[in-house]
């Protein structure tokens, strides 16, 4: 196998965080993201039961979550701890937040079901992906954003403020604010005004 961290001292956790290629063996990214599964699973069986504090495990799976937000579970997540969910956003149920790198979502948002967000990325070349090389890049939602039911956002992309992305989008660029998006991949149909009132 091609030695791609020659000269390289930093463990996979540490590349990981900076960005850069690394793979994914780790032993302290191991124990975290078993400790996602769990608190995952914690925190849904409390908000199905209603017993416990549900809220009390969000904010320790979470790195850091605001007031009045809420997320439906089930949760799928790869740390957590990677995560910033701002006030009074609400995230429907299934969503999917792969926070390889940083996943940042702003305040009074709405997710619709099934939502992904989605940090890794992996090499184009064969070989390098064969040998299980791996990246991410940060996912940045800004305040008072609605994603539709099911939207993909890709590596890398940040929503503007106010934006509304379509059910169904596939996001693979970065979408400026105030504006409707929609399709596969999402592109910007129309501007949205003060006057808005669509429903």
């Amino acid at each position: 196998m091609i030695d791609y961290f020659a000269g390289d001292t930093r463990t996979n956790r540490e590349r990981m965080l900076a960005g850069d290629l690394y793979i994914a063996d780790d032993p302290e990214n191991g124990r975290l993201a078993r400790r996602a599964v769990e608190l995952t699973d914690l925190y849904e069986r409390l908000e199905t039961t209603g017993t416990g504090n549900g809220r009390e495990v969000m904010a320790q799976l979470l790195g850091s979550v605001g007031e009045d937000a809420y997320i439906k579970p089930p949760l799928f997540v790869d740390y957590g701890e990677n995560i910033s969910i701002g006030a009074r956003t609400f995230a429907n149920y299934n969503l999917t937040a792969l926070d390889v790198a940083a996943i940042t979502i702003g305040a009074d948002c709405q997710i619709g079901p099934n939502v992904q967000l989605l940090t890794p990325t992996h090499p184009l070349a064969p070989q390098p992906r064969r040998d299980k090389l791996e990246a991410a890049k940060p996912i940045t939602i800004g305040d008072n954003v609605w994603l539709g039911g099911g939207v993909i956002v890709c590596p890398g992309v940040t929503i503007g403020d106010n934006t509304v992305i379509g059910a169904g989008s596939v996001v693979t660029k970065d979408i400026p604010a105030d504006v409707v998006a929609v399709g596969n991949p999402a592109r910007v149909i129309r501007t949205l005004g003060e006057s808005d009132d669509d429903r």
